[in-house]
C-alpha cells in the first residue's frame, strides 16, 4: 500500500497552440545535433578508458571494471531517474547532467595529464557518469514527440546520426590517442557534453502537463514509482517485448558482442575486425534510411521481421566464414536492428501518454540493459563448454527464435500505429474512448 495519496495531473492542460513541424525544424536540428555529438563522445569513451589504463599499467580486467562502474549505476538508477523526469523539467535535468559529465570528465582528463591514476578513482568518476546519465536518458523518449509531428520520421534521423557517430568514434579516439595522449582524447569527451548541453540550453520546447504532488516527498516519490510500474504492467505489448528482449540479451547480443570479437581477431587480425564492426555500423545507418521511408501501419509486426536479419551476424563469425561475408552478415545485421529500434522508439512513444512516457521508457531502457552483463558473463564458460563456434551458431539460431516469439504475441503483431492522433491508454484502448472515460471521472484531459 502506497503512504499518502498518490500525485495527481493538473484538472487541464492546454497544448501550445501551434503543433511542431514534421521533423526538421530549428530546436529539432538543435536536439538532433545534441544525440549525434553525445552518441559521438560514447563512442570514444571504450578507446580513450582502454588506451589510458593500459598505457598506465593496468589490464584488461581494469578497463571493464571502469565500464561497468558506469553501467551499474546507469542500469541500476534510470527507473528512479524516469520518476524524476516525469516530476520535474526533462530539459533542465538533461543539461544538468551533461554539465555533470563536463566536470566529471575534465577531472578525469586532469588526472590522466599529471599521470595521477588510480583505478578507484576512475572507477568512482565512471559511476557519477553512469547516474548522470540515468537522469538523462528518461527525458530524450519524451522529448522528441514535443519537436516533431512526424515521430518515426524523428526518431529515424536521430537513430542516423547515432549510428554515423557510433561509425566514426572509435576511429576519430584512435586518431587523438596518436596525436596527443588519452588525457586529450577525455577533454574531447568532455567537450561533447559541453556542446549537447549548449544544443540542449538552446531548446526551445512546447511546455509537458502539469503534474501537481500532493503529500510528503518520500510518499509522492514512491507513488510516483509504483504507478510507472502499473502503466509498464497494464501493456501486455510493452513488458512483452522487454520479457523476450532479456533472452534476446542472454542467448544472442551477450555472447555475441566479446566472441565475435575474439574469433575474429584471432583468425584474421585486429584490422578485420574492424572492417566489420565499419559494416555492422554502416548496415545502421541504412535501417535508419529505411526507417525513414517504409510506414508500416503494424510497426511492432515490421520491426521484429527485421530482427531475422540479425542472424547473420553471429552465424556467419560462427561458421568460419571469410571475412566479405562476416561483414556483410553483420551490414545486413546492423540494418535489421536499426530498424527494429526506431519501430520500437515510435511505439513507446507514441502509445503511452506523456504524463507517464519518462517512466515507462526507463522502465524499458532497465528492462532491457539489466540481463546484457549475464549474456555476456556466460559466453565465456559456454565458449569454453562447447566452443565459441558453437555458441554463435546458437545465437544465429537464437536470433530467429526471438522475432517468432515477438510475433506470437497478439498484442505486439496487431499493435497498430497511433502517431499523428490522441496517445493510447493500456491494451490499445482508442484514444478518444480514454479521454472520455477521463472527463466523466472529473480527471480531465491528457495531453495530446
Amino acid at each position: 500500500m502506497v503512504p499518502g495519496p498518490p500525485p495527481a495531473l493538473s484538472p487541464t492542460f492546454s497544448p501550445p497552440s501551434s503543433s511542431p513541424p514534421p521533423v526538421w525544424s530549428r530546436d529539432f536540428g538543435l536536439f538532433f545535433v545534441a544525440r549525434a555529438v553525445a552518441r559521438l563522445g560514447d563512442a570514444i569513451l571504450p578507446v580513450a578508458l582502454a588506451a589510458g589504463l593500459l598505457q598506465h599499467g593496468y589490464g584488461a580486467g581494469a578497463v571493464g571494471l571502469a565500464m561497468a562502474a558506469t553501467a551499474a549505476a546507469f542500469a541500476g538508477l534510470v527507473v528512479f531517474g524516469g520518476v524524476i523526469a516525469d516530476r520535474f523539467d526533462t530539459r533542465k535535468l538533461m543539461i544538468g547532467s551533461d554539465l555533470v559529465r563536463l566536470g566529471t570528465q575534465s577531472v578525469l582528463a586532469v588526472l590522466f595529464f599529471t599521470d595521477h591514476v588510480v583505478l578507484w578513482e576512475v572507477c568512482a568518476i565512471g559511476f557519477a557518469n553512469g547516474v548522470a546519465g540515468a537522469v538523462f536518458q528518461p527525458g530524450v523518449a519524451s522529448t522528441v514527440p514535443r519537436l516533431a509531428t512526424d515521430i518515426q520520421g524523428a526518431n529515424g534521423a536521430i537513430r542516423i546520426a547515432e549510428s554515423a557517430a557510433q561509425l566514426v568514434g572509435p576511429a576519430l579516439a584512435g586518431v587523438l590517442v596518436g596525436l596527443s595522449s588519452p588525457g586529450g582524447v577525455f577533454v574531447a569527451h568532455a567537450a561533447t557534453y559541453a556542446v549537447s548541453a549548449l544544443c540542449l540550453l538552446l531548446l526551445r520546447l512546447p511546455p509537458a502537463p502539469v503534474r501537481v504532488a500532493t503529500g510528503r516527498a518520500g510518499a509522492v516519490f514512491k507513488a510516483d514509482l509504483v504507478e510507472g510500474w502499473r502503466e509498464f504492467r497494464a501493456r501486455t505489448w510493452l513488458w512483452g517485448v522487454i520479457a523476450v528482449w532479456c533472452l534476446y540479451m542472454i542467448a544472442v547480443w551477450g555472447p555475441t558482442v566479446p566472441l565475435v570479437a575474439t574469433e575474429v581477431v584471432q583468425r584474421h587480425g585486429a584490422g578485420a575486425y574492424g572492417l566489420i564492426n565499419s559494416a555492422l555500423g554502416a548496415g545502421t545507418v541504412v535501417g535508419g534510411f529505411l526507417a525513414l521511408r517504409l510506414r508500416p501501419r503494424r510497426m511492432l509486426r515490421a520491426g521484429a521481421a527485421s530482427l531475422f536479419l540479425f542472424a547473420g551476424f553471429p552465424a556467419t563469425v560462427g561458421a568460419g566464414l571469410g571475412v566479405p561475408a562476416m561483414a556483410a552478415g553483420a551490414a545486413v545485421a546492423g540494418a535489421g536492428m536499426s530498424f527494429w529500434g526506431v519501430m520500437w522508439a515510435t511505439s513507446v512513444q507514441t502509445q503511452v501518454a506523456p504524463d507517464v512516457l519518462n517512466r515507462i521508457h526507463a522502465y524499458d531502457v532497465a528492462g532491457s540493459l539489466a540481463m546484457m552483463p549475464v549474456g555476456q558473463a556466460l559466453a565465456g564458460p559456454a565458449a569454453l563448454a562447447l566452443g565459441a563456434d558453437h555458441v554463435l551458431l546458437g545465437a544465429g539460431v537464437m536470433s530467429l527464435i526471438v522475432p517468432v516469439a515477438l510475433l506470437s504475441v497478439p498484442a505486439i503483431r496487431d499493435l497498430v500505429r497511433v502517431d499523428g492522433t490522441k496517445v493510447r491508454g493500456p491494451e490499445e484502448i482508442p484514444a478518444r474512448t480514454e479521454r472520455a472515460e477521463r472527463v466523466r471521472c472529473g480527471e480531465g484531459e491528457r495531453a495530446p
